[in-house]
């Protein structure tokens, strides 16, 4: 509770900040979805083998998985609040779409003919009868798409929207518990609050909602108004993968460009989801440089058939050279640590079953019960290449977020995972890490990636990012992450003390 009241006090602009965010965002998707699919089920009342169709196609959207629908938008709209609220708008349309329709088509059938008897107008038996008799129905179904899309938006934090999703992510990267259940509770909230006043409005005059709407519109467009005019001008957009280290890296940069070129203006995308999340968004142009690791960009960016070294410097060259020829990027010279993959098991179980190699697995491969990281479970480096290069066959393996994998051996819900050699989480959780006998793992060094049209435009940004060229070892990368993942400290203190011990910054 202590710790709640403690971040309440000192990051309430932020939650606020968050909080507006996520309303801005739910509002503006549930007023585009409520346009798009009232007029429509309107239109078709009378033509039911096309609404039908249309019923087909808005259930068979809604069934897409939001993150994969966020992915390939990316590509085409961005990153940010654009492609969140047509993922949002996409979901919203079919209950609202669903409703309005049911509600217009079973109205009493004797009603309808009174109606016509009194001689009504189309638009007036509209406004005057066949609206308000379906007004429960169609409030019905904006309710249910407003708790989809408040429920839904946490996820706009993965691309840079922001929201309280941004919260839940964190307390879930960082094992902050706090900032998980401020997002958690939040979002709730805000669902029962927003549940109540539509609930209000339906209790309106037609004429009523309208004015109402028509506030809503001029208030938002106000507001949008007035941040495009005070919001100054970004230069460069900084995005990092989600944990403590990508946040400490990235937060580098921006301190680094900062200092150097100060007219420039640095914004920062933590927690930005997974790779191909990422490497979608610098290919589009939505964002300028992230970290990527050396390993990471021969499994998963790059086609290779070449054997990849051991030799640090040799695969840093292969990661570069193809990344220039394939994909036209650039990618900066790598920082000293490396944060290569491992397996750990708790101490108590390598005590008992005498493991101190990956080699030793072997002799309890059946009772072995994997939490793995999504990315770890497909790359070739990763559990297949473990397969292949020690002949294990683990029990069972089920992929997790890397923070949850830790939680879950932890809670003994797992009994091997996988993990990076700067994890904090080896020392809290009391794991060994298991040698890696085979010398299987490849050489993982962290380094900014951009396209070369971004690098060539901004040669005084290279030559700034490559100061941390051959700089942080790998204690110094722990020692960061155990502040920041366990100390629960803020990553931008953590990356500018770092910088100022080194001299980087002044």
């Amino acid at each position: 509770m202590n710790a709640i009241v403690h971040i309440l006090q000192t990051q309430s602009s932020g939650i606020w900040e968050a909080l507006g965010q996520h309303i801005s965002i739910s509002l503006i998707s549930l007023f585009i979805a409520a346009i798009i699919a009232i007029p429509l089920a309107i239109i078709l009342m009378t033509h039911k083998r096309i609404a039908e169709i249309i019923l087909q196609i808005t259930s068979i959207l809604q069934t897409i998985p939001s993150l994969a629908l966020l992915g390939i938008l990316i590509p085409f709209v961005g990153i940010g609040t654009v492609p969140s609220i047509i993922a949002l708008v996409v979901y919203a349309v079919m209950p609202i779409f669903q409703n309005t329709y049911s509600g217009l088509t079973t109205i009493d059938p004797n009603l309808e003919e009174a109606a016509e008897a009194f001689g009504l107008s189309r638009i007036k038996k509209l406004v005057k009868f066949q609206l308000p008799l379906a007004m429960p129905m169609i409030i019905s179904g904006i309710r249910i798409a407003m708790v989809m899309i408040i429920g839904t938006a946490t996820l706009a934090a993965l691309i840079g929207a922001g929201g309280l999703g941004t919260y839940i992510l964190l307390g879930i990267e960082t094992n902050n518990n706090a900032l998980l259940l401020i997002g958690a509770v939040l979002s709730a909230v805000l669902t029962l609050i927003f549940s109540a006043l539509i609930k209000g409005i339906s209790k309106l005059s037609l004429k009523k909602m309208g004015i109402l709407f028509a506030a809503v519109i001029v208030l938002f467009g106000g507001i949008a108004g007035y941040r495009s005019v005070v919001k100054p001008p970004v230069n460069v957009t900084i995005a990092g993968k989600m944990g403590s280290e990508p946040e400490i890296l990235i937060n580098m940069y921006r301190d680094l460009i900062e200092q150097d070129h100060p007219n420039m203006k640095v914004s920062l995308k933590p927690n930005f989801g997974g790779t191909s999340f990422l490497y979608k968004a610098l290919e589009s142009g939505s964002v300028d440089i992230y970290p990527e690791f050396t390993g990471t960009v021969l499994q998963a960016l790059v086609k290779t058939k070449q054997k990849v070294s051991h030799n640090p410097e040799k695969t840093y060259q292969m990661a570069r050279d193809l990344l220039k020829k394939d994909a036209n990027m650039e990618y900066l010279s790598p920082m000293k640590y490396q944060n290569g993959y491992d397996l750990a098991v708790k101490k108590s179980f390598a005590q008992k079953y005498n493991l101190k190699t990956i080699s030793d697995l072997k002799k309890v491969e059946h009772r072995l019960h994997a939490g793995f990281d999504p990315d770890f479970y497909q790359q070739n480096d990763g559990y297949p290449g473990i397969k292949k290069a020690y002949g294990l066959d683990i029990a069972s393996v089920k992929t997790m977020e890397p923070s949850i994998r830790y939680k879950a051996i932890a809670n003994g819900k797992v009994n091997i995972v996988d993990g990076y050699t700067t994890d904090p989480e080896v020392q809290e959780y009391n794991l060994v890490v298991l040698k890696d006998d085979k010398n299987h793992f490849p050489p993982y060094q962290g380094a900014p990636l951009m396209t070369e049209k971004f690098a060539m435009g901004h040669p005084e940004i290279k030559t700034t990012l490559n100061k941390l060229a051959g700089k942080i070892s790998e204690s110094d990368m722990q020692k960061m992450n155990y502040l920041v993942t366990v100390k629960h400290e803020k990553a931008s203190k953590v990356a500018h003390d770092y910088l100022v011990a080194q001299k980087l910054l002044k």
